[in-house]
């Protein structure tokens, strides 16, 4: 059997909240690891829970099924943990998310957040466990700013939560899972996954138009798009003076390949996903990307790929991101099974 290694799951979503264990179930027998991805304290402690449940040393084993890892040896298949605070988890909030932007004909998907403060002491006690191999999912969004919003004080708030995520992987020696969103930047070679500066404006005022005070003048329309075309910009800033002892990977990568090179200098992984399959856009991304630094992951229930866009998406769907980059680069489906789960797994310290 060929294992594959999603890196970036949230079975530990209330979107799995009916049938978790049959999914997960549904991708360790299909010789797919997962790491469920904490984006508050609720959801990363329920991601420690699926690990210990699920693990490869569980007895009897649930999740830990052997397959053959490419080499002749024995793979230990199981669900691993990372735990972390979203950016857009420290307001409360209500906006909408739809698989590809660019594509109004999806259907709709409502995400509330709820304004968490950060906790130090709870995350680093979580951090802890033997069963967390990453911390995350942190980092920056500048993204999903609202007209009216003080977008400074914002974008300093995030920053100065990753630093001190930075402070406790650093503490506990585990790579970091970063999650950083703007706009196109690189209009040469950005691939077409967000949405354009006029459609994010239609999508500001068509999916909360009751939250929007057009009396308010603490930001513009222009400060926002320039606010959101930063993000990379300021991540690499930001790790340059806060570096993390171990990277680790960015996640669901959306910028462009001259700005992958830049993460990859500092020696980073690129995470790539279901946006992939969209369309041809991120072609030259993956092509420039070399395979021993790209990890694939399903970001699910989100980012359905190919014929699945719009649907709720799982683990076992990740084969299809591998599909899509041993298309582009020309390789077996194999290859890029073995390569991306050997890297997953000396990326997370897993032992074969």
């Amino acid at each position: 059997m060929t294992h594959l290694f999603d890196t970036h799951a949230h079975v530990n979503f209330n979107a799995f909240r009916e049938d978790a264990d049959e999914v997960l179930r549904r991708a360790l027998e299909a010789g797919i690891s997962v790491v469920n991805v904490g984006s508050q304290l609720s959801t990363s402690r329920r991601a420690v829970e699926y690990a210990k449940k699920f693990s490869p040393e569980a007895k009897p084993p649930i999740g830990g099924l052997a397959s053959q890892d490419g080499n002749g040896g024995q793979a230990s298949i199981g669900v691993y943990a990372a735990i972390g605070l979203h950016p857009i988890q420290l307001r409360k909030r209500s906006f909408e998310h739809r698989d590809d932007e660019n594509d109004w004909e999806l259907p709709a998907t409502e995400i509330k957040t709820i304004g968490e403060g950060f906790d130090y002491d709870a995350y680093l006690e979580l951090a802890c466990d033997p069963h967390v191999v990453a911390i995350g999912e942190v980092g920056l969004d500048y993204h999903h700013f609202e007209e009216g919003d003080d977008v400074e004080a914002m974008k300093e708030e995030q920053k100065r939560v990753l630093r001190e995520f930075v402070r406790l992987a650093n503490e506990v020696g585990k790579p970091m899972m970063i999650h950083c969103w703007g706009v196109k930047s690189d209009k040469s070679s950005y691939p077409r996954a967000g949405v354009k500066s006029s459609k994010l404006d239609h999508a500001r005022t068509a999916v909360i138009p009751n939250q929007f005070d057009q009396s308010r003048t603490d930001v513009t329309t222009n400060q926002l798009d320039h606010a959101r075309t930063d993000a990379y910009d300021d991540l690499l800033g930001l790790f340059d003076e806060t570096a993390p002892e171990k990277k680790g990977i960015i996640h669901s990568f959306i910028g462009s390949h001259k700005t992958a090179k830049k993460f990859l200098e500092r020696g980073w992984n690129i995470g790539i996903n279901g946006i992939a399959t969209y369309s041809d856009s991120y072609d030259r991304l993956i092509r420039e990307v070399p395979l021993d630094r790209i990890v694939v992951e399903t970001d699910c229930p989100y980012l359905a790929p190919g014929p699945h866009k719009g649907e709720r998406n799982e683990p076992a769907l990740v084969r299809l991101v591998a599909e899509k980059i041993a298309s582009v680069k020309e390789i077996s489906y194999d290859e890029v099974a073995r390569v991306t789960t050997a890297n997953a797994k000396k990326l997370f310290g897993i032992r074969s």
